[in-house]
């Protein structure tokens, strides 16, 4: 079968973990052009992957017929106009997280690609630590019986250098602070296991440990259809930064999820401990200390073969733009409660 012939677009801080998943994969996928609107980027990222052509004609791109897909790694404020040009190209679409900076635009967004009829693919990369798909299999099986609790924490730390970078942690460039752009990894996969809280609680803050225009730290209580209950705790003021950590409780057994460890116990006296699984030559980490880029990039493999499987085999992407307008609006429910 013929490789899938894919350009990306945007060469910024997530572009070496695609970069370096795509030559993996490069029996079943050739990045054909890489490109950036600044020549400075251009040039950086061909010393670094001198077999990735770089480009700085975005026409040229959405022209081409032989680019069936599109990874689009730009700003969030960007990702509706260029996701509406891959969808009239009839180009497939990866998508780095969230979808946009409002519910609206993300809306758009979904809507462009399912009208257009191509593939909307969301790069929420926890999805395929090893530990996280252990977990979704506990929890399908149920083998943790009905939760009656789901809760989350997302302990990051970004120094205020971070923050300095222009238009980061603002409503134009990001959308959004700690929950839109950090946490909703973490609250994806929650949201994966446990489905969409009903009704939530919340106190969002701006703390004086960073100068930002969004939110650096929220705290929010929930509950679901079902009854169960949970809590969310989501910060970029936890020095030096701690792993991410989802906890389940059933009626028939606990797990709690931490970084790349998962450990399970069950009522009928078996359990589970999976300290997850490093390659070689990959870096161990979480991306949760001052270095958001601090982990390999296996996971980016993983989610680019599932695109390349979906694009070429039709099988099911295992994050769709739909899951992630769920992620977006159970963010959007904790801002609102808590203005």
């Amino acid at each position: 079968m013929a490789k899938l012939k894919v350009a990306m677009i945007g060469l910024g801080m997530a572009a070496g973990h695609h970069a370096r998943a795509l030559l993996d994969l490069s029996d079943r996928i050739e990045c054909v052009a890489a490109h950036s609107q600044t020549a400075a980027r251009r040039e950086a990222f061909a010393a670094q992957y001198p077999s990735i052509p770089t480009s700085g004609d975005l026409d040229a791109i959405f022209a081409d017929k032989a680019i069936e897909a599109i990874l689009i790694l730009t700003p969030p404020g960007s990702h509706l106009e260029l996701v509406e040009r891959a969808a009239a190209a009839k180009k497939h679409i990866l998508l780095e997280k969230p979808l946009d900076i409002s519910w609206e635009r993300s809306e758009a967004i979904v809507k462009a690609a399912k009208d257009a009829g191509v593939l909307l693919g969301m790069v929420l990369q926890n999805r395929f630590r090893p530990a996280a798909l252990k977990l979704d299999e506990i929890v399908r099986s149920g083998r943790l019986g009905d939760l009656v609790e789901a809760s989350a924490a997302i302990r990051n730390w970004r120094p205020q250098s971070y923050y300095d970078v222009e238009g980061r942690g603002t409503r134009a460039r990001d959308g959004g602070g700690v929950l839109l752009t950090q946490g909703i990894h973490t609250i994806d996969l929650l949201l994966s296991y446990a489905g969409t809280p009903k009704e939530v609680s919340s106190f969002v803050r701006t703390t004086p440990i960073h100068s930002m225009e969004t939110e650096d730290l929220a705290a929010a209580a929930f509950s679901f259809e079902n009854g169960a209950i949970g809590t969310l705790n989501a910060t970029t003021c936890a020095y030096p930064g701690l792993p991410e950590r989802i906890e389940l409780i059933g009626t028939k057994g606990a797990a709690v999820f931490a970084g790349d460890r998962l450990e399970a116990a069950f009522m009928d006296g078996t359990g589970i401990v999976e300290a997850g699984i490093v390659e070689a030559g990959e870096k161990a980490g979480s991306g949760a200390g001052a270095n958001p880029m601090a982990f390999g990039h296996g996971m980016h493999r993983a989610l680019i073969g599932n695109f390349v499987d979906a694009v070429r085999n039709g099988a099911p992407l295992r994050v769709t733009g739909e899951d992630a307008l769920k992620a977006h609006r159970f963010i959007e429910a904790i801002l609102a409660a808590s203005r």
